[in-house]
């Protein structure tokens, strides 16, 4: 990331990861741009609260359990799961979070768009631009300095001191693999996991489907591809098990 411009520095444990925080403040105090981050934290942690999967009160853990309607839960558990439908037609069936065992789980999209809840915080709040990463999902607007692009570097699957490739990113980026948690994909069409992928990224204009469109992306290698690239404004880029790769063609490649 371009180090031009006077950022205000933020990190939150939350929702099992670490959002890091960039801010551009502009006009905004010092003050007011930590509280605008405070607030943007308490947008994730509420998320978190809400759907969690580890947290057996939570109202996705109870609509899981059969505990609780999704009638019965917050609006956003229904708007959340109204975008996996969306992301589940355009990714051919690759992202399915009523395929995994124990009952539908959003958690391929919900901390994109945590995340993207968060930074419409900061936005509303008057900063300059920001950046939020929640552990690989990266939502930005702005500019981090005059005339410059916010510059996201992707890790190589197999060197964790190398990159594979660095994007420019208007909005969202997120990338899906095995290196950090280990192998954790299902096939959602056979309940077998998912190896079709070394590393797996995706951009776009939002990041909730973003992330849930890498989710797709590394369970289904290059057959999510395809659905990706039939997507006017997403690109994805692909990294095969085997160190070959692939994208879409729209995906904004740094020097």
């Amino acid at each position: 990331m371009v180090e031009s411009a006077p950022f205000i520095r933020h990190a939150e444990h939350v929702m099992g990861t670490v959002v890091s925080f960039a801010v551009v403040p502009g006009r905004l105090s010092a003050d007011s741009a930590m509280h605008a981050i405070a607030s943007a934290c308490a947008v994730l942690h509420q998320a978190d609260a809400t759907f969690s999967t580890w947290k057996p009160q939570s109202p996705v853990s109870r609509l899981r359990s059969g505990m609780a309607t999704e009638a019965e839960l917050p609006a956003e558990v229904a708007g959340v799961l109204e975008l996996c439908e969306e992301v589940r037609k355009a990714s051919g069936g690759w992202f399915d979070p009523w395929s995994v065992p124990g009952g539908v789980d959003p958690t391929g999209l919900v901390k994109g768009w945590a995340v993207e809840q968060g930074l419409a915080v900061l936005r509303s709040a008057g900063a300059d631009a920001a950046m939020m990463n929640g552990g690989g999902d990266i939502a930005v607007f702005g500019s981090p300095g005059p005339g410059e692009a916010w510059r996201v570097g992707i890790r190589h699957p197999w060197r964790a001191d190398a990159l594979a490739a660095i994007v420019e990113v208007s909005a969202a980026i997120a990338t899906s693999g095995s290196y950090e948690r280990g192998s954790h994909l299902i096939n959602p069409f056979t309940g077998q996991p998912a190896s079709l992928a070394a590393s797996a990224t995706v951009t776009g204009p939002s990041l909730a489907i973003a992330d849930a469109l890498a989710t797709a992306l590394a369970a289904g290698g290059d057959d999510a591809l395809s659905f990706i690239a039939a997507l006017a404004d997403y690109g994805g880029y692909l990294i095969r098990p085997d160190g070959s790769e692939s994208d879409t063609g729209n995906i904004a490649f740094a020097d």
